[in-house]
């Protein structure tokens, strides 16, 4: 082989081998960040498996909202029609964030509570998240129980 076919064989093998390394750092960072979608039921099935970071999905089920006085402390319960989940989050929730509301969540389970990292609350009367609403949807066909506003898939 002569010494110019064997540079570019050098450089392809190289611009390969950069790219390999680059895929793979890139699939591990995003790895990382994937944070997927459980409701109360698929997580206490198990479905969510070792997952270390998720996100929880439902309605903040009615009367359960507790804040410890003179702290960011709150802790609420999750459902999905199902089954509750308890929640705990340190922190400012969101404007919109009450009882019988849907909500997604970010965090871990600690024990049998789920704590989150960061709460999203939906941002109006109509809206809702569609991996929520598509989940809920199933929970009110298996109850036979009218969704609410006759919608069970978001906008």
């Amino acid at each position: 082989m002569n010494p110019a076919r064997r540079r570019r064989l050098l450089w392809v093998l190289g611009l390969v081998a950069a790219a390999g390394v680059a895929t793979a750092l890139v699939a591990t960072a995003l790895q990382r960040n994937i944070a997927y979608l459980y409701t109360p039921s698929e997580v206490l099935r198990g479905d969510a498996g070792d997952a270390k970071r998720f996100r929880l999905g439902g309605m903040v089920a009615a009367g359960s909202f507790q804040r410890t006085q003179g702290t960011l402390d709150s802790q609420f319960r999750v459902t999905d029609g199902d089954a509750e989940l308890a929640v705990r989050y340190r922190g400012i929730l969101p404007d919109l964030f009450r009882e019988k509301q849907a909500v997604v969540a970010t965090g871990r389970m600690q024990g049998d509570a789920f704590v989150a990292e960061e709460i999203l609350a939906k941002h109006d009367e109509t809206y809702m998240p569609k991996e929520v609403a598509d989940k809920m949807g199933k929970a009110h066909q298996k109850h036979d129980v009218a969704a609410p506003g006759g919608k069970e898939t978001a906008r």
